[in-house]
């Protein structure tokens, strides 16, 4: 049954706030753009505008929740380093959005942030998808063995991580190579993909 009324109403403005505050982010960076900008462009108050998140770090999980769902429709299944290469192109391509994700994951430690859930959730899920392609290419001979699966994808999201705070600091720095060197380390033949 379709939702009516004031419900439906607020998701959809709720829906419209994180699409602008997306957009904003990735054009111009999460530390040089104001919340004031995103009520703008929604045609909202600031008071407004956090009606509809419960705080602004909630507002700031919820965009990097918006960005994670995006790429996974994007990017459906990883199919390969390629497609995780792609991912870390899309991040060189959106400074802003990098920039939030590092600030979330380290405020995310605390229990009590909006964002711990997230990134509870998100780490899991990540390590296993990277899990299944290296458990497949072990499976094909095509990559090292000696490690489990699980200890290799905690690498690979390290390393991936990692490049992008190196990243916002320098950015003369090559965030696909490292995923590349990662690659090559475990191969035992050339990788084609």
């Amino acid at each position: 049954m379709a939702k009516r009324g004031p419900y439906e109403k607020g998701e959809a403005k709720r829906s419209e706030i994180l699409h602008a505050a997306l957009e904003i982010f990735a054009a111009e960076g999460y530390r040089g753009t104001s919340l004031r900008k995103v009520a703008a462009r929604c045609s909202l108050s600031l008071p407004g505008l956090m009606h509809y998140f419960d705080s602004k770090e909630d507002l700031l999980t919820q965009v990097l929740r918006m960005r994670d769902e995006t790429a996974r429709a994007r990017h459906r299944e990883l199919t390969g380093p390629e497609s995780y290469r792609e991912i870390i192109r899309e991040g060189a391509r959106t400074p802003g959005l990098v920039e939030l994700f590092v600030s979330m994951a380290a405020a995310a430690s605390d229990p009590g942030h909006p964002a711990h859930d997230h990134f509870a959730e998100r780490y899991p899920a990540i390590r296993e998808q990277i899990a299944t392609y290296l458990r497949g290419r072990m499976d094909e001979g095509a990559i090292r063995s000696d490690i489990p699966p699980e200890r290799l994808a905690v690498l690979l999201v390290a390393v991936a991580d990692g490049v992008q705070l190196q990243w916002l600091i320098d950015r003369s720095t090559d965030m696909e190579q490292p995923v590349n060197d990662m690659m090559q380390l475990l191969a035992l033949r050339p990788d084609t993909t």
